[in-house]
């Protein structure tokens, strides 16, 4: 083995290593926390943990100054199976410890899967009413639909970040190129005659004559939501059908005609389609007596599986989430005079990791405790 192998083995294993890594861990979960009050959660556990590096603007370069959570994290899981294999020599008197740094293995691993996997979304649902989708919190797409057939829609969704990227959609669905002109990641709409000193607006195609766009600063506060704007132009193999301006303060989508087809054209929240639907049968909103205190809230769903197969009736409620289709809906908040419930979804399929990782650190602490144990009644007895 070369020198420098034998100098980057002795780095890997190294308790030093860990001990560093393990105070660079506290180093970003502290500045983490003191950014939170400008990035709020969301933003910040993408910022400093889904990251390999957490980076700063230095005017108008974006520069990595500090490991994020997936450097750090990665190594840590490095020192541990090296440190295992390398340091520790297999024995029942060790068990305890094999198996409590194989629950730390398995935290870490699952904390990785979690963070490249894990979806949110949101989905809010009226008394009576059935849906297949969930949508997204913070997340647009742009959603061109072709509703020429009355009875059903086909719809080309197109993510938001490929608008705000600038990037041309030629999708073989669309008679029609789709050609990004501008974007704002939050912005407000104002009618024409509010804003007489607004400039100009590029779309001149649908609302875009009558609307005033004024481009915002991004909010991340949590209980804040950022509404985007762009501007696309649609070119057929004829030339331009115009610009128009999207957003999902607009609501209803925009309809034109083209190609002897009738067309909507909307920007709105990321949808999350299931091959199921669920029905708000009845939603509940209890509150202690004699006071505005909620006490419970709750919504009993019925669940209609692809097929036609007969649908079966589950009840959501706090600490009580409903687990289908490798989804976990939790009851999150109501609306509309307890007449809307909305639930949060979440995907993410290592949900068990956290719990078989703290039951395998605790198992392996406990037969720790216990060879130590009975060694030393074996030495006072002797």
């Amino acid at each position: 083995m070369s020198e420098t192998l034998k100098q980057a083995k002795a780095v890997l294993v190294s308790l030093r290593t860990t001990v560093v890594l393990l105070a660079l861990s506290i180093v970003l979960v502290f500045w983490a926390t003191l950014d939170q009050v400008n990035l709020g959660v969301w933003a910040v556990q993408h910022k400093f943990f889904h990251s390999f590096f957490v980076t700063e603007k230095v005017g108008s370069l974006v520069v990595p100054v500090f490991p994020g959570g997936y450097v750090i994290g990665g190594l840590l899981l490095a020192n541990l199976v090296a440190g295992h294999l390398y340091r520790f020599r297999m024995g029942w008197k060790k068990a305890g410890i094999w198996i409590a740094h194989l629950g730390l293995i398995l935290l870490l691993v699952g904390e990785l899967i979690s963070g490249l996997s894990q979806k949110e979304f949101q989905m809010r649902i009226d008394e009576g009413e059935t849906k297949n989708y969930a949508e997204s919190s913070r997340l647009n797409e742009l959603a061109i639909t072709n509703a020429t057939d009355p009875a059903t829609d086909e719809v080309t969704a197109i993510p938001e970040s490929m608008l705000s990227s600038g990037t041309v959609v030629q999708n073989p669905s669309l008679p029609f190129r789709v050609v990004p002109k501008g974007y704002y990641p939050n912005a407000a709409l104002q009618m024409r005659s509010q804003a007489p000193n607004a400039p100009p607006s590029p779309a001149a195609a649908g609302m875009g004559p009558m609307l005033a766009v004024t481009p915002l600063e991004v909010s991340y506060k949590e209980d804040e939501r950022n509404a985007p704007a762009a501007f696309v132009e649609l070119v057929g193999p004829d030339g331009s059908l115009g610009t128009w301006v999207v957003s999902p303060l607009l609501g209803n989508p925009q309809k034109f005609d083209f190609a002897g087809k009738t067309w909507k054209l909307s920007m709105r929240p990321k949808r999350y389609y299931q091959p199921y639907s669920l029905t708000l049968v009845k939603f509940s909103h209890d509150v202690y007596p004699g006071t505005d205190i909620p006490k419970n809230f709750s919504s009993r769903i019925r669940i209609d599986a692809p097929g036609g197969a007969p649908g079966r009736e589950v009840l959501i409620y706090m600490n009580n989430p409903l687990r289908y289709g490798g989804l976990t809906y939790y009851q999150q908040s109501f609306d509309n005079n307890d007449h809307t419930t909305i639930l949060q979804v979440v995907r993410n399929p290592s949900w068990l990791a956290p719990y078989i990782a703290c039951g395998a650190i605790t198992l392996g602490l406990v037969v720790q405790f216990l060879i130590h144990l009975w060694g030393f009644a074996r030495r006072r007895s002797a």
